[in-house]
Order: C-alpha cells, then structure tokens, then sequence
C-alpha cells in the first residue's frame, strides 16, 4: 500500500554558532537575489566615537579559532553596540558592536569576525547553493549560545535557558521532544552525533 505521506525522510544537520554572513554571505556572488554580503559591510571599534576607524567584511575567513563570542550578553552587544546591562531599556539594533565585542574579548579577533569564506572555500555548500533553496532570513531562536538553541530544535524551547548551564543540562529539561511526537505518531527516527548530542539533556520518556 502506497505511503499517503509523499515526503520519505527528512534530514536535520545541526552544526556549530556561525552567521549567515559567515558562512554564507559570499555565495551572493553566485546568485545575487541572496541576502548576503557586498564588502560594502563594516563596523566601528568604538561604537561611543563617532570618529572611530571602521573595519570592512571581507572575503579572507580561515578555520576560527578562538570562538567570537556568542553568549547572551556578547550577542546583545554585537546586535545593539553596547554592552549588556538591565537599566539599557530599549534600544535600536544597530548591528554596530561586532567589532568592539570582538577586541574587548582577544586584540585581533575582530579581524576572524569581519570576514567570510569565499565560495570556493566552501565547496559542498557552494554545490548545496547550486541546487538548493538557501534560506537568508533564518534566524537563531534565541540569541545566545549553543545549547538554549539547540534545545529549541529538538522542543521547541528551551525551557528559560539563555546559557549553557551545567547543572541543568545534567540535571535533564522536563519538555517534551520532537521525538516523542515522533514515536507516538509512529514514526520512525536516528539520531546521529560526533560529539555528546544535545537529546543526552532531556528527561525523555519512549514507551515500550
């Protein structure tokens, strides 16, 4: 008997913090109705000067090591150019403070966050940009680090989570997964991890 579902399996590969930009704001080069980058892109060292020297996106990115900072309160000042704090209120995002977080973390980090991968740098993506639709206003679901937003991928929410919380994430978060729906709507699923994968941190309950 035929399937009534004409979609056989779909594939979800979760990879590790990088922008859009980063990784694939260059492609627009390939197709220019993409939402990518120009070179015409930069930020200030200082936000608070006016005068400041300005650093331009380039094209020059290489494997990156340290990280560029992605905690809730780096990402906040990246978005809005000013520094975490509770008594800002609300305020324009500017995308402003990528640079000035960047030297406040390591002197010459900025120059790994100002810069992209080429096209030819990234030949499996740049064949999946080819063939395939390339979502440009994909957003994180929360901006903060890896684990809150990986937890949004298998429930739908983190739970309050906006950092990596050790404790919490050994204790186990009580929500429900997409992989419970799964089985209870008798479907079937792998999960396939290099490093500990993020479904270790729930309280998940298969029946039998």
């Amino acid at each position: 008997m035929a399937s009534p579902y004409p979609i056989k399996n779909v594939v979800v590969l979760v990879q590790e913090n990088r922008s859009f930009d980063h990784m694939l704001g260059w492609m627009k080069s390939l197709n220019p109705e993409i939402n990518g980058v120009t070179g015409a892109e930069s930020n200030p060292i200082s936000t608070s000067d006016q005068n400041s020297v300005r650093v331009q996106f380039g094209d020059g990115a290489v494997y990156v090591e340290p990280d560029p900072g992605h905690s809730f309160q780096a990402i906040y000042e990246q978005i809005f150019g000013q520094p975490w704090s509770a008594d800002n209120g609300v305020l324009a995002p500017t995308m402003e403070g990528f640079v000035q977080e960047a030297e406040r973390q390591k002197k010459g980090l900025s120059e790994t966050v100002m810069n992209g991968y080429k096209p030819e740098a990234l030949a499996v993506y740049r064949e999946l940009v080819g063939e395939f639709g390339v979502c440009d206003r994909w957003f994180a679901s929360l901006p903060a680090s890896t684990q809150p937003n990986r937890l949004y991928v298998h429930s739908a929410t983190s739970h309050g989570a906006t950092g990596n919380d050790t404790e919490k994430l050994i204790k186990g978060y009580p929500q429900k997964t997409i992989f419970e729906s799964l089985e209870e709507s008798g479907f079937s699923f792998g999960i396939y991890y290099q490093d500990p994968p993020a479904t270790l941190f729930y309280r998940i309950n298969f029946h039998d």
